[in-house]
């Protein structure tokens, strides 16, 4: 039985009010991810509130209306393979994962990471695969992906990210120090075209692992 559906149903209901969430496949996907699940604590009585909350070591899980403004501005279609820097609690991936055919997400904070695989492995998001390393390297393995999603800011988007973004592909991120700016660029004919869509306030992005 899922106790928390009426809650997320309405808090997808406020974003729609809002404007925040203006894609209805989002917000399907949205409630396909149960944002409860991946909290340290499922009960948390504030996890369909529309703020950032403590997941630990020093991370949050995302607003929920930048999770559905960050993941319509990736314009996904379906087919595409997504790389996400910043796995953190797991929501972001697992609300992209309805919405594409695969995600690539990278931590570097090992025990979180381990973390969100076995909630994501739990509640069974296949198509979502977990690494822990280092952010600014991407994942180069798998590349090149058609879109590129970073859930912390950078100074500047690194340079390892363009290169891993196939040509028509999308980047979001969070860029600067202090004042932020969302994000999105475009790659085109191999040049990055750039709009700016919002300020915003994430956690800085960091290199190397930790523990």
């Amino acid at each position: 039985m899922d106790f928390r559906r009426t809650e997320r149903a309405q808090l997808i209901a406020d974003l729609v009010t809002l404007g925040d969430l203006t894609d209805p496949r989002v917000a399907r996907a949205m409630e396909r991810a149960p944002r409860h699940w991946f909290l340290p604590d499922p009960s948390e009585p504030l996890a369909y509130i529309d703020a950032p909350l403590s997941i630990g070591w020093g991370q949050t899980i995302s607003q929920p209306a930048i999770v559905a403004q960050m993941t319509t501005a990736l314009e996904l279609n379906g087919g595409e393979r997504v790389l996400e820097i910043g796995t953190g609690s797991g929501w972001q991936a697992a609300v992209l994962s309805s919405l594409c055919a695969e995600v690539y997400t990278v931590e570097r904070i090992a025990a979180l990471g381990r973390r969100a695989r076995d909630t994501l492995s739990k509640h069974g998001f296949a198509n979502v695969h977990v690494r822990i390393g280092d952010g600014f390297e991407g994942w180069r393995e798998h590349a090149p992906f058609d879109r590129i999603i970073l859930t912390a800011a950078p100074r500047e988007t690194p340079r390892a990210l363009y290169d891993q973004l196939a040509e028509g592909g999308i980047l979001i991120a969070p860029v600067g120090e202090g004042e932020q700016v969302l994000v999105r660029d475009r790659k085109v004919g191999g040049a990055i075209q750039r709009d700016e869509l919002a300020a915003v306030v994430f956690v800085p992005m960091l290199g190397g692992v930790a523990a």
